[in-house]
């Protein structure tokens, strides 16, 4: 991680001095550097949680920091850019932002900050694991385990936009699963029916898996025992972690049917293969068409909104003050 501050008058930003506390509104030092942009819209990701409470696997303890991974920034030359920053304790939640042009994507003039900032993160995790972390063809079929949040609302649509012959979704909560029909799910299951999703997905080629921990554990062998051909490859794809941060593993079931567990993340796809993936998803999102329930808020109340959100299926965007 690296901090590069100049000697220019503070910016306000969030700031991070303790993982047992939220990030406080004040002023910071102004990052230096070629490319420094005016940040318009900064996302509370999970993974900006967790970077800000120090529980993330890349996380290395070091404080204060600024949270924020991402955001969508206006450069010196009045051009709007999504951004995507390396590890760094100079995060996106602030007013501005030093960037690296190779991770960014130009934007059109007319594209809502909020709404790219919002979505380009959990969009990306779906994205991701079916162009580059998987070979997914076209006409295969798609479970998507945990399919009620932002990130697996998104994964409907984008394995339907990928090709996907089949959209399976499910979730615990059934009033989010019916609504996601209308986006692009061919079927919808709750989640802890075990045996209706052994039978919705008993042919499914490909899991997107938001939850891991106890629901895998639970999915897994439902799928398992009622594949007609144990041969046909299934390939788990696991993103999120919201049910459990292990899985134990049944030694059965990788012998008994043909099954593959990958991990689609930070680390295991290189930076460079999702960097060269913005600028087409930023301009795909930018289209239109897109369900995700974003919430605008002024960065001066990040302390409040930090706590009010969480468990919250809102994605909160921070925006100038």
């Amino acid at each position: 991680m690296a901090r590069t501050i100049s000697q220019e008058p503070a910016m306000h930003a969030a700031v991070v001095r303790s993982f047992t506390h939220p990030p406080r509104y004040e002023e910071f030092p102004t990052p230096e550097g070629e490319h420094v942009v005016d940040v318009l819209a900064a996302a509370l990701h999970p993974r900006v949680r967790s970077t800000a409470d120090g529980t993330h696997y890349e996380s290395t303890g070091e404080l204060p920091l600024i949270p924020g991974i991402d955001g969508v920034g206006r450069t010196a030359g009045g051009e709007h850019v999504y951004f995507v920053l390396p590890d760094t304790l100079l995060g996106s939640m602030a007013e501005r932002a030093a960037v690296d042009p190779r991770r960014c994507a130009v934007l059109p003039a007319h594209v809502d900050p909020v709404t790219i900032a919002a979505a380009m993160n959990p969009a990306m995790s779906s994205w991701i694991a079916l162009r580059r972390r998987i070979a997914f063809e076209p006409g295969q079929s798609v479970l998507v385990l945990g399919a009620t949040g932002n990130a697996g609302q998104l994964a409907v649509q984008i394995a339907k936009h990928l090709g996907a012959k089949q959209v399976i979704a499910a979730g615990r909560n059934e009033a989010r699963l019916a609504e996601l029909e209308a986006i692009g799910a061919d079927r919808t299951v709750v989640l802890d029916d075990t045996e209706a999703l052994g039978a919705a997905a008993a042919e499914v080629d490909v899991v997107l898996d938001y939850l891991w921990g106890s629901a895998a554990a639970a999915a897994i062998p439902a799928i398992l025992t009622r594949r007609p051909d144990r041969g046909r490859p299934l390939t788990w794809v696991e993103i999120g972690s919201m049910a459990g941060l292990e899985l134990p593993v049944q030694s059965q079931w990788l012998r008994a049917a043909r099954l593959q567990l990958v991990g689609s993340g930070q680390g295991s796809v290189p930076t460079r293969e999702i960097v060269a993936e913005l600028s087409e998803l930023a301009a795909h999102i930018a289209q239109g068409g897109y369900t995700i329930d974003a919430s605008p808020v002024v960065l001066s109340d990040v302390e409040d909104a930090w706590t009010r959100s969480l468990g919250s299926s809102e994605r909160v965007v921070f925006v100038p003050a």
